[in-house]
């Protein structure tokens, strides 16, 4: 099982989620970010956040507002 909450897991969860609305026309910003120790996890923990609204984007890529 993959781990998405770690640094490389939450980039290349970004990563796919970006590509996956480009390929659909939507201009998706999305970064990780390093949230450090959570006792609760008992690990660091890396956040995903995006310009989506309810998951969803909010502006056509640049090639489709024309």
């Amino acid at each position: 099982m993959t781990d998405l909450c770690n640094r490389d897991g939450a980039s290349r969860l970004a990563a796919k989620i970006q590509d996956f609305w480009r390929k659909r026309g939507f201009d998706v910003v999305v970064e990780t970010k390093d949230e450090g120790f959570v006792s609760t996890m008992r690990s660091a923990r890396t956040d995903i956040r995006s310009n989506m609204i309810n998951g969803m984007p909010t502006k056509f890529g640049a090639a489709e507002a024309r």
